[in-house]
């Protein structure tokens, strides 16, 4: 762990977290091995001593393989052992009818698996997620409600980092990955209101995997149907559609499963299916 001083102008912030975890005995961490999880998972490990933070990884058909592994490297790096608990949120015909609020039917399921099969087991007093103070000030953010009411702690939002603050934290702890994309979990990829199947989910990851393959780091595949459509930063857009990749790009999504292939020219869009439905219900 880095001396304090080494965190700049993120100093008191850390130490806000520092605060809210030193009065736990023994820390769950629902770990997904994004920044956000992964920072907070490396401070708890500090504060509290690794023998006291156990990582838990959610794994269901939503989660991509190639996270799954990375969630792995960064636990073993911060030398916090990982737990894995399969969720069965596809059998919940509320996250299959893919509303608005599915990620609150994810989440209440993490958390009711962990409740039921971590807890006790490990003897945990406390479970805590990776919320950031970004995320907390986000109207499509329904998984907070579950966090909410099953008493899950978010000490990175609570603390006040955001997500630019949390990154910084990752390069000082220097965390594998520290400055990678957003993940979100595969089923953001299918709009709401379409059925979310295994099918779908495994027609993403694959296409994404092998976009991801052809240097295409960060990149979100819409499942519309027959059409896929692929939001990508500007930097890539102009490459994806080059006579170079443009067959290469569209043969690896076509090969998943899809017939037409289109790509956005607004690029990545974070929540692009929720906010436009939640800003509507607020009005």
């Amino acid at each position: 762990m880095p001396e304090d001083t080494a965190f700049g102008v993120d100093h008191a912030l850390v130490d806000r977290v520092r605060s809210q975890l030193q009065v736990v005995d023994r820390l769950g961490v629902a770990f997904s091995g994004g920044v956000d999880s992964s920072v907070l998972l490396a401070l708890a490990g500090a504060f509290l001593g690794p023998a006291r933070v156990v990582a838990i990884m959610g794994v269901s058909p939503s989660l991509a393989s190639a996270e799954r592994s990375a969630a792995h490297e960064v636990a073993r790096f911060v030398g916090v052992p990982l737990v894995e608990v399969v969720t069965n949120e596809g059998e919940r015909p509320a996250y299959r009818a893919n509303g608005p609020d599915r990620c609150f039917h994810c989440k209440d399921e993490l958390f009711t698996r962990i409740s039921d099969e971590v807890v006790q087991a490990h003897g945990l007093t406390a479970l805590a997620y990776g919320e950031n103070a970004d995320d907390a000030r986000r109207p499509d953010r329904p998984g907070s409600r579950a966090a909410t009411e099953h008493l899950v702690l978010r000490p990175l939002a609570d603390a006040g980092l955001d997500k630019a603050a949390v990154r910084r934290v990752a390069r000082v702890l220097r965390l594998p990955r520290a400055d990678k994309p957003a993940a979100p979990c595969l089923a953001s990829r299918i709009p709401h209101y379409e059925e979310v199947s295994p099918q779908k989910l495994a027609q993403v990851e694959a296409a994404e995997a092998s976009l991801r393959a052809l240097g295409f780091t960060d990149c979100r595949l819409r499942h519309h149907g027959d059409v896929a459509r692929l939001e990508l930063p500007g930097a890539d857009i102009e490459r994806a559609v080059s006579p170079a990749l443009r067959g290469r790009v569209q043969a690896a999504v076509r090969a998943a499963g899809f017939r037409f292939v289109t790509v956005d020219l607004a690029g990545i869009q974070s929540g692009a299916f929720t906010l436009p439905l939640v800003q509507v219900d607020r009005e």
